[in-house]
């Protein structure tokens, strides 16, 4: 297979960090008594019924976060909580503290080996808010974002991965697509993409496989 020509990046828990990576915080912040968040969504799906009700497509991400979103609002007394208020008082909507330090590192590495980079989200927009977005300023190194929030099409429906692949200008086969979520693994494969899995239980693990696939300089470190 050959090297990808182009990264193609999911946002949530790839280019962010996951809300699961940060339970203990969140319970210590918004004083919750310790271990009370159990679900562990991609961390531990055996934790998370209601997670695999969403890998089923039996509910969409949207309604997941939206009933987390209202499930810990009403634990600190503030029930009606919309995802936009979870990520907010979760310390999800803070631009440095929400990305992850070594993917940042990993995005920059790979700008400068002349890869495209591009951002295919479900939900970018609609979770964070257009304020935040444009104090994101990872976002000014990406050729391609494309968001669910404005074109109304999800993975793993085959049209989201085409918009991102035009937007790209290059063969779905020189992309490679990384989401933390099977389902979306499996469209991007049908989709003809290169793929790889990030898998929330080794992320640092995650990040040397995908410098790896594509063959960034040994000095660097995720």
């Amino acid at each position: 297979m050959s090297a990808p020509r182009a990264l193609l990046l999911d946002f949530g828990s790839v280019i962010s960090v996951s809300v699961f990576e940060r339970h203990r915080e969140t319970e210590r912040s918004l004083g919750l008594a310790p271990d009370s968040l159990t679900w562990q969504g991609a961390l531990d799906p055996d934790t998370d019924p209601l997670w695999q009700r969403m890998q089923r497509d039996e509910i969409s991400e949207r309604d997941y976060w939206a009933a987390r979103a209202q499930e810990v609002g009403t634990a600190v007394g503030e029930p009606g909580w919309d995802v936009n208020t979870f990520l907010k008082r979760t310390r999800q909507a803070e631009p440095e503290f929400v990305v992850r330090r070594e993917m940042r590192a990993l995005i920059g590495a790979a700008r400068a080996e002349g890869i495209r980079l591009g951002i295919l989200s479900n939900e970018m927009e609609l979770f964070y808010g257009v304020d935040l977005l444009k104090q994101m300023n990872i976002l000014e190194e990406f050729d391609a974002v494309v968001d669910a929030s404005m074109t109304g099409i999800l993975k793993p429906e085959p049209r989201a991965y085409a918009i991102a692949i035009e937007q790209l200008r290059l063969a779905a086969s020189e992309i490679l697509f990384v989401d933390d979520q099977h389902r979306n693994i499996v469209g991007a494969v049908k989709a003809g993409l290169q793929t790889q899995y990030f898998d929330l239980r080794d992320v640092s693990g995650n990040l040397a496989a995908v410098a790896a696939r594509l063959r960034l300089p040994q000095r660097f470190q995720a």
